[in-house]
Parts: structure tokens; sequence; C-alpha cells
């Protein structure tokens, strides 16, 4: 009777102990889905969407039409990418916290506001660098030593310590570099670099300067209530805006040139027909005054402008 008695315990004991697991699993699952939830909007999940465009633009240049045994460096090389630029976004807005609380077009959005602490910023942030670079290194030593110059430039644009955000034209070089860098990532796939795939990152190159001086035009105020010396707040912000529009028309010259020299698809070059649309809503935003809200009008408009272009150039390589 002991022995049964003892089994019985045994038995009401075990069950309990799968219960006691089976409740905690329950708890744990939508504790660790709610915590994922909330990394997952401190991410600028749209921004990190619309930047895989540069480097799978340079893969198409590389690799034309990818065969089987390429589709995994491809993978590879977007979910690397995936990590390194949300990393750029995170530790941007990690090092600007105290400055975008301040701002009231960016308040809503601040990551302590979807409640991650400032220090879990920075270790996600950390995090996705390790995982990007580990990704990148599957890749080649090309291609992970372009990955360590993205996140270098992004340490001097974001990190305090060098404040070149706050330095007006170095902040702009720091996008010219890093938007022939990201162009360049991609192109890396096909292990050797030229003179076609310079100049195709030259134009990549231009275009994210000229997004990066909008982008300060829309953030001026913002920018101006925190100190923060960017060229709209140095130069001001009509003279920011002309300088976009001319970074932007020569990025859109520069395509031309490209097609006309045979370096593109000569097709391409009756993507020309695409600029006046983007020069006449960039005149508008103008006779707006310039607000916030136009500008991320404009953003929207000439985002979707050059993903029809990078699609278009993707297209003409592989019929080429």
């Amino acid at each position: 009777m002991p022995q049964i008695l003892d089994g019985q315990r045994t038995i009401v004991v075990s069950r309990f102990g799968r219960l006691t697991n089976m409740h905690t699993s329950v708890i744990r699952a939508p504790v660790t889905k709610a915590a994922a939830t909330r990394y997952l909007s401190c991410l600028r999940l749209q921004e990190i969407l619309v930047l895989q465009g540069s480097p799978l633009l340079g893969a198409a240049f590389a690799l034309r039409r990818p065969s089987p045994d390429q589709i995994g460096p491809l993978a590879i090389l977007v979910a690397a990418n995936v990590c390194l630029i949300a990393h750029v976004f995170l530790v941007n807005d990690w090092s600007n916290l105290t400055g975008d609380l301040a701002d009231p077009n960016k308040t809503a959005g601040v990551c302590t506001a979807r409640g991650v602490s400032h220090k879990e910023m920075g270790v996600l942030s950390s995090i996705l660098l390790a995982v990007s670079l580990v990704l990148f290194s599957l890749l080649g030593p090309a291609t992970l030593a372009i990955a360590l110059g993205i996140a270098a430039l992004s340490a001097l644009y974001s990190l305090p310590r060098f404040n070149w955000k706050g330095r007006p034209v170095l902040n702009s070089v720091a996008h010219l570099g890093g938007g022939a860098l990201h162009f360049l990532l991609g192109y890396s796939l096909g292990h050797r670099f030229d003179g076609r795939g310079l100049a195709t990152a030259a134009f990549v190159a231009l275009t994210f300067a000229a997004g990066h001086l909008t982008q300060e035009v829309r953030d001026h105020h913002g920018d101006v209530r925190n100190a923060i010396r960017t060229n709209a707040v140095t130069f001001g912000q009509r003279r920011t805006f002309a300088a976009s529009v001319v970074l932007f028309t020569l990025s859109q010259a520069l395509l031309l040139l490209l097609a006309f020299q045979h370096t593109l698809p000569r097709p391409l070059a009756a993507l020309v027909v695409l600029y006046p649309l983007h020069l006449r809503w960039s005149l508008q935003a103008l006779a707006e005054g310039l607000t916030y809200a136009s500008v991320c009008r404009l953003q929207a408009r000439y985002r979707a402008l050059y993903a029809v272009v990078g699609v278009s150039v993707a297209a003409a390589l592989w019929l080429a």
C-alpha cells in the first residue's frame, strides 16, 4: 500500500509538474511575443525596406541572371543588409533620443514611447550589427569590408563622440560615401570592381546625398530646437532644398550619360521622362513652404519614382 501511495503520489506530482510547465509555457509565449513586438516597433521597417534597393541593384549588375547556386548568397545579402540597416537607424535613434523626444514630429515614434529603454536600444543595435557582420563574412572578405565601412560611417554620423550629423557638408559626405558603398555591397557578389560598377555607384551616391538633404529640410524645425547644425540649419531650408534638387538633377543626368555610353542598357535613357515629374513635385513642396507634411509627401513620391528606376534597370540588365 505505501508503494501504491508512493506511486500515486509520484503520478500526482508528475501530473502537477506537467501542468505547471504547461502553464509556464502558456504565460511565457505571450510575454516573448510582446517583447518581440516592442522591439520590432522600434525599427524603421519602411525605410529598412526601401534601403534594400541599392545592394539588390548592385547584385543585379554583378550577377545579371542569377543561377540556382547564387540564390543562397542573394538571400544572405538581403538578410545581412536588413540587420545592418536596422542597426544604422537604431544607433541613430539611440544617439538622438533626447532630441527626438523634444521634436513633436518624432516623439510618438521614439523607442522609449514604445516600451523599449535606452539601454535595450543599445543592446539590440549591437546584436543586429554582430549578426549582420557574421552573415556578410559568409559572402567573402570584400563584402565584409564594405559592410564594415558602412557601419563606420554610421558611427561617425550618429555617435555623439563624432557627431557628423551636426557638421555641415561633412554629413553629406558621409551619405555620398554610404550610398556608393551600399551599391557596391551587392556589386561585390560578382567578386570584382570595375569602372562600370564605380560609375553606377556614383549615381546611387548622388541620390543618397540628395535624399539626405531633403530629410534635413523636413527635420529643420526639430533640429533648430535641438541645436543640431545640419546643412538646413546652417545654410537655411531653401538653400539646402535647392542643393538637394541640384544633386537629384545630377544623378538623373549621370543616369542618362551612362545609358548613352552603353555603361547601362541604352533603353534606360527613356527614364529621363520621370525627371520633370520629380521637379514638379519639388516645386510644389517649395510653394507650400517646405512644411513637414509637404516634404514627407515629396519623399514618398520620389521614392516611388526611384523604385521604378531600380526595377527598370534590373529588368533591362536581365533582358540585355
